[in-house]
């Protein structure tokens, strides 16, 4: 049963909106004062960290396992996934009375992996890698009957993450703003390409630039070079969201004819923004969800200066232990 529409088409976009309007979070947009000083622009800030499940993963986990149920697949549900994508798919398998089995890396973090359970998933972890999590994921899915939920090469889960753009369309309506630029998280391309054609809608002209860790930048090879780029290994990074091997096909798609650019950012880079955002703003962001505004404390000549621009923090999932070490020797 093919559930998953490709290519996605306003109808598919505004479905998802539907149906995810009762179950996840509105999050908030915030506004700092010291940020635009420092990087001498209006910044926005939304703030997927506080979303359900503590990413904006809920958004297509939601949208893909309900658009199954209402055409009638009452399979358990499965997941690929290093922490964030795990835990929406088995929130939202929970709550709408499926089972739900997530493949993770055996290096996940540990908040991730307790949460995951938390929800009530059964976690796969022994033996399993950054290179083979797909594989496993798809050998346990053909033995055991279930349903497979992507973690960006879904259409339904990249139709999910467009409300993100949706929802900031509107609020920045309300307060009579329209940005210049999108910041967003780049790993497997799901947020990125669902931004770009949430946006395409909604905020018209508006270009979505991707940001990466300098040492996960297949997606920035790929995009400038015009070819599907895959590293050889897995990257050596914090931002666990991004140690991808390349982008889903389907997102690269979308990536290649709609996104902005690519840019990339230092650990260094990174450890300062998620330091800043806790210690400014008071919030809670992984590194992954830090990406954005690590590129733009940096600058970067694709960005104009002055212009009006949005960081999407795309999640908060971490342990205080963990942003204490990787941010420490910042001030």
């Amino acid at each position: 049963m093919d559930l998953a529409p490709w290519p996605l088409a306003p109808d598919d976009l505004e479905a998802a909106r539907r149906r995810l309007e009762q179950r996840v979070h509105r999050t908030p947009l915030f506004r700092s004062r010291l940020l635009d000083e420092r990087v001498r622009r209006p910044v926005w800030l939304k703030a997927e960290s506080l979303q359900r499940s503590g990413s904006f993963k809920a958004r297509g986990a939601f949208n893909a396992v309900m658009a199954g149920l209402e055409a009638g697949d009452r399979r358990g549900v499965l997941a690929v996934s290093s922490g964030n994508h795990g835990q929406a798919v088995a929130m939202a398998a929970g709550e709408l009375g499926l089972s739900a089995t997530v493949v993770m890396p055996d290096n996940s973090s540990p908040v991730k992996v307790t949460a995951v359970r938390a929800y009530g998933a059964r976690v796969v972890s022994d033996g399993v890698t950054g290179q083979n999590r797909e594989q496993v994921a798809a050998d346990i899915a053909a033995r055991d009957g279930l349903r497979l939920i992507h973690p960006h090469n879904d259409p339904l889960v990249m139709a999910g993450q467009s409300t993100v753009a949706v929802e900031l369309a509107e609020q920045l309506a309300e307060v009579g703003a329209r940005p210049q630029a999108i910041l967003a998280p780049l790993g497997g391309g799901g947020l990125l390409a669902g931004l770009c054609l949430g946006a395409a809608s909604r905020l018209p002209g508006v270009p979505v630039f991707g940001v990466e860790p300098e040492t996960a930048d297949d997606g920035a090879r790929s995009f400038y070079s015009g070819e599907l780029v895959t590293l050889d290994e897995v990257p050596q990074t914090a931002a666990d969201g991004a140690r991808t091997l390349h982008l889903g096909q389907r997102c690269w798609e979308v990536i290649r004819a709609h996104a902005g650019g690519v840019l990339t950012v230092s650990e260094e880079e990174l450890a300062e923004a998620a330091y800043w955002l806790f210690t400014r703003l008071k919030l809670v962001v992984e590194p992954t969800g830090a990406l954005a505004v690590a590129a733009l404390l940096r600058g970067h000549a694709e960005i104009p200066p002055g212009v009006g621009t949005v960081c999407i923090l795309s999640g908060g999932n971490c342990l205080p232990q963990q942003l204490a070490e990787f941010t420490a020797g910042q001030s």
